[in-house]
């Protein structure tokens, strides 16, 4: 699997889990990620964030949205 693919597999599960950790449908949590711009977030941290589990890059990316005014719980 190309790099490329990688990424966008881990955009999606992140999408999938994000939903049901913060009880939200799905096309909320993609409106959420387009806005903050999370996927380009993922894939610039995809070098780190490929070696951590999806719930601790989920937890950075509830950091990242903090820090950008965006509370999701």
């Amino acid at each position: 699997m190309s790099e490329k693919s990688e990424i966008t597999f881990m955009q999606t599960r992140l999408i999938r889990l994000a939903s049901e950790e913060w009880h939200l449908p799905i096309d909320k949590i993609v409106e959420i990620f387009k806005k903050a711009d999370v996927f380009s977030y993922i894939e610039t941290g995809y070098g780190i964030f490929h070696c951590e589990g999806d719930e601790a890059v989920l937890e950075d990316i509830d950091s990242f949205l903090a820090r950008k005014g965006i509370d999701v719980l």
